[in-house]
Parts: structure tokens; C-alpha cells; sequence
């Protein structure tokens, strides 16, 4: 295992071994915390790129006496594979992700990136391949044996464009994604229930499923929030659930963004909900768990309850994230502050809400000009009575 070593001028130096050799390389980097924490983190991707057969000498220390080894050629160079380096690539980048992001990428490697482009040069992947490659991603069948979707194929090129640009820095290349733009999406259909349908879904849903569904009717929470919701994170006396916890691929993670980390406040109906779920869940950690006191199965659920409870009582189907789109949807048509709406969803700003929702608030979607008018109107009676005045006067 190399180390990094300080010299006799306090300067920081590297010291490995490389094809059975023992390799120091002098650097004019002095000694300091930072500095030596950015030197060990190099190091270990020397080490971890030595094991994998695609250290490249040159690229780290092109003065160093020690360039002229075997793999430091530019042939040796070109002959590092997309397996080779993807595998490093994700080795040194998986720290900064989050676990659920760590097996969505390594999945999609392991499953359509390395077995088309395993074997070729990193560097000689051209625009045409990358074409190529995604055209034959429309072709492969999903689940359900539907071919996977647009969205599907741009999550799987965005995955493959973070390795390449990786490459263009690495080895001072032009970018093959250039003017690659991703595929067109048709944006998912918004259909909220109204209030009605609401108490109507409440009302035959089963009853050991009813709370769990009113506290996702009016709290707006995504699906990982509420699955992962703790009674350590309900907070009866300020009345305010706190979402703090997700629960994603069967693990606790961190809310998706800084701002989904956020208090929601409690309505009353929401409050009872809860209370009675205490009394259900007793000493138990999990707001809503199984029969096993783990989280609820949102798959299962859906196929259980939700779509054939949509269709008891018929109602169009749509999916369970519609429980979010439906306490947007009141609560903004009931005129709640927008921007105390977006604090309840976890939203950044108010944009997104004017963006999906807005077409099913008539105060924000009336295009008729009765509000200026109304408006005018009231100036222009003013103004007749003010002339009728000045007249008798």
C-alpha cells in the first residue's frame, strides 16, 4: 500500500509501488492538512487504477523519470476499456451518492453500458456508437414487456455522458455527446381527485389502509416519505410531521433535496388519522408498517389496494404519487398561501406548482379579463359619480 511521504523542504511526495517497482515522485505541494487529505485522495485513485490495469503514468507524472514503462504509451492508452474505466469511474464517484443512486447506475452498467461498449477503447467510442447504442435501447423490453421508455433511455444516457465527460477531462479528448440531445418526453398526465372522490376512495378503501391514505391525501407526501414515516419524526404537541427519513429500496436515505427536508403541518382530519394510528402501531417505531412491523411494500400495496379501489368505486386509474398532486390541487384552490403550499411539498420555490397545477385552480387559469374588468368597472362608476357630484354642485 503506498503512502504519502513529506520531504526534507516540507514538500508532500508520492510513494507506491508499480509493476513490482517501487515508484517516489517529488511534488512542489507543501505539507498541510488539505493538501495532504487532496494527495491521499489521488493516491488512492492511483492505487485503485493500478489495480485495475489502466494506470496511466504519463497522465499523473509526465516529467518523471518513470514514463517510459510499458503501459505509459499512448497504444497502452487507448487500449484502456469502457469496462475498465467505468469500473474506476464508479469505484472513485460512488461516495458522493447516495445508496439508492449507487444501484440505479450500477444496474444500468452492469446491465446496458458495459455489455455494449465492455470491450472497446474508451477513447475510440465515437458519436455513431453512442447513437447507435441508443437506438438499440429503444428496442429492449421493459418490465411488463413493454419497451422501456424514453425517460428510461435518457436516465441510461445521462448515466453514460457523466462517464465520458469523465474521459474528456482525463484524456484531453472533444466530447462525443456533443448535440446529443436527450429524447422527447411526453409529460405524465395530472389528473387530482376532487374533494368528492376523494371521501368516496376513503370510504371503501380497507380500513386497515384508510388512515395511511388520509394522511397521503392531505399531507401531499411522496411515497418513500410516508413508507419511511417515524413516530419518532410526529410531533403531536406542535402538531407538524417532520420529514427527516426516506424509505427507498428497502433503506433509510435522506430526503431526495435540501428543501424535501421540511416540517408539514398538521390538519385536524390528518391529526386523528395519526392518533388512531398510534393506538394501532403501539410501541412500534414505523408509522405504517406490514404485518412484519417493516415498512409498507408500495408495489404491493398499489396491486392490493390502491388500483382496485380505484376501480370499485370507479374512478379513472392514476397512480398513488396522485395523493400528491390531489393536496396540491385543494389546497391551492382553496387559496392557501402558494408559497406555504410549496413548503408543504418540499418544493424549492413556487415554480413548479404554477408549472403542473395551475390549470386546475380557476382563480389562477381564468383567462376571460372579468378580474380587470370588474377592476375598470368599479374606476369608471367612481369617476360618473364624481361628474354627477361636480354637476348638481
Amino acid at each position: 500500500m503506498g503512502t504519502i511521504g513529506i520531504s526534507s523542504n516540507g514538500n508532500l511526495y508520492f510513494d507506491f509501488e508499480y509493476q513490482g517497482m517501487r515508484c517516489t515522485e517529488h511534488t512542489t505541494i507543501v505539507n498541510t492538512p488539505k493538501n495532504l487529505e487532496l494527495m491521499n485522495d489521488t493516491l488512492k485513485r492511483i492505487e485503485a487504477e493500478i489495480s485495475l490495469g489502466i494506470f496511466d503514468y504519463v497522465r499523473y507524472f509526465p516529467k518523471s523519470n518513470n514514463v517510459r514503462t510499458p503501459n505509459s504509451s499512448e497504444k497502452g492508452k487507448n487500449e484502456v476499456t469502457f469496462e475498465q474505466f467505468s469500473e474506476s469511474w464508479f469505484r472513485i464517484n460512488k461516495v458522493s451518492w447516495k445508496p439508492s443512486s449507487q444501484r440505479v447506475i450500477r444496474c444500468n452498467l452492469n446491465k446496458h453500458l458495459i455489455p455494449f461498449f465492455g470491450n472497446k477503447p474508451i477513447t475510440g467510442i465515437t458519436k455513431a456508437m453512442i447513437k447507435e447504442f441508443r437506438t438499440g435501447l429503444g428496442q429492449v423490453n421493459g418490465r411488463r414487456g413493454k419497451k422501456i421508455s424514453h425517460t428510461r433511455i435518457n436516465h441510461i444516457m445521462e448515466i453514460f455522458r457523466m462517464v465520458m465527460n469523465d474521459v474528456v477531462e482525463e484524456y484531453g479528448i472533444d466530447s462525443k455527446f456533443l448535440n446529443i440531445k436527450p429524447l422527447k418526453v411526453v409529460k405524465p398526465s395530472v389528473t387530482p381527485f376532487s374533494l368528492e372522490e376523494v371521501f368516496l376512495f376513503l370510504k371503501h378503501v380497507r380500513p386497515q389502509y384508510r388512515d395511511y391514505y388520509i394522511v397521503r391525501f392531505f399531507t401531499g407526501m411522496r411515497t418513500a416519505e410516508i413508507d419511511g414515516l417515524q413516530w419518532k419524526y410526529v410531533d403531536f404537541t406542535s402538531r407538524r410531521i417532520l420529514v427527516r427519513e426516506t424509505w427507498e429500496n428497502r433503506t433509510w436515505v435522506s430526503p431526495k433535496t435540501e428543501s424535501s427536508i421540511r416540517d408539514i403541518d398538521m390538519s385536524p382530519i390528518v391529526e386523528e388519522a395519526l392518533q388512531r394510528q398510534k393506538v394501532v402501531t403501539g410501541n412500534g417505531p414505523i408509522v405504517f408498517p406490514n404485518r412484519r412491523g417493516k415498512p409498507l411494500d408500495h408495489d404491493y400495496l398499489g396491486r392490493s389496494v390502491w388500483y382496485p379501489t380505484l376501480k370499485k368505486v370507479g374512478l379513472a386509474p392514476r397512480t398513488p404519487y396522485h395523493t400528491r398532486h390531489t393536496a396540491a390541487t385543494l389546497w391551492l384552490a382553496s387559496g392557501e398561501n402558494p408559497e406555504w403550499v410549496a413548503r408543504q411539498l418540499g418544493h424549492a420555490d413556487t415554480n413548479m406548482l404554477f408549472k403542473v397545477y395551475s390549470k386546475f385552480i380557476p382563480n389562477l387559469t381564468r383567462r376571460d379579463g372579468s378580474a380587470f374588468e370588474k377592476i375598470l368597472f368599479g374606476i369608471l362608476q367612481e369617476r360618473q359619480k364624481n361628474k354627477s357630484n361636480n354637476n348638481g354642485g
